[in-house]
This record gives C-alpha cells, sequence and structure tokens, in this order.
C-alpha cells in the first residue's frame, strides 16, 4: 500500500520553519516593544538599550528571508547577532540588579545603565524582558539548527 506521508527530510524542514519563523515573531514584538518603550511610554534608552536594539532589529530582516523559501543556514547568520545581544543584556541586567558595580557602568552619557526606568511586579525591568527574548531567540535557533541541519 502507497502511502502519502511526507518524508522525514520535510517534517524536520518543516519543523526547522516553524521554529525560525516564532524566533522571528519573538524579535519582531521585541523590536516593537523597544520602540513602544522609546516612542510611546518616552522612556529613553541607555547605552547598553541601544546595543541590544542594533543586536535585535536586525532579525527582524534576516531571519524572515531565511525563511521565504527557508535555508538552513539563516541560524549562522542570526544566532551570532543573538548570543552577542544576550550578553549585553545579561550584563545590563545584572549591572541593574547591582550585581556588577556602578563603576563598572559604560553609560557615561544621558540615561544611567543602572537605573531601573521600568519595574512591573517588583523584578520585571527591561533588561529582563531582553535577556527572556534573546534566550528564547537562541534556543529556537539551535533546535532549528539540530532539527534540520544538513
Amino acid at each position: 500500500m502507497n502511502e502519502t506521508r511526507p518524508s522525514a527530510r520535510a517534517r524536520d524542514e518543516s519543523t526547522a520553519w516553524t521554529l525560525v519563523f516564532t524566533a522571528w515573531l519573538i524579535a519582531t514584538a521585541s523590536a516593537l516593544g523597544a520602540l513602544f518603550f522609546s516612542e510611546i511610554m518616552q522612556l529613553p534608552p541607555c547605552s547598553l538599550c541601544w546595543y541590544q536594539r542594533i543586536l535585535m532589529f536586525p532579525l527582524v530582516l534576516i531571519l524572515p528571508i531565511g525563511l521565504f523559501p527557508f535555508d538552513w543556514k539563516v541560524v549562522r547568520y542570526a544566532l551570532p547577532l543573538a548570543m552577542i545581544g544576550w550578553l549585553f543584556a545579561v550584563f545590563h541586567m545584572l549591572l541593574v540588579a547591582g550585581v556588577i558595580p556602578e563603576k563598572m557602568e559604560p553609560c557615561v552619557q544621558g540615561v544611567p545603565c543602572s537605573e531601573k526606568v521600568l519595574d512591573w511586579f517588583g523584578f520585571v525591568t527591561i533588561p529582563l524582558l531582553s535577556v527572556g527574548a534573546f534566550s528564547a531567540i537562541i534556543a529556537l535557533l539551535i533546535l532549528a539548527h539540530f532539527r534540520g541541519s544538513e
């Protein structure tokens, strides 16, 4: 009997596509959130926030380019940006939490990087949101890589 089941390769590609698409949704929501905080809520971004934006915003363009048609190599281009952004976000989160001393603060002009400009539920800060977004994107891209690498 000839069944019309998709091949394992097609299923893996479909799963990898879905993972990369989800990473794109998170990157887009993060970029829109950053713009909402600065343009609508009028919260000025600090220097570390700018570096994180510089690394997040290109993901909004790079990830969908790798989706249509699906290109396994999109992970190679997006993952380094997400990992460097994650490092900046973790450093920023530790600075806001007081783990890193203020004398190591990279912000010398404008808004201080150690200042909590947003504090939801007593612990959710903008750097924590950034760490969460970059972490999710990294996890999804790594899963997509192992799910569908050639």
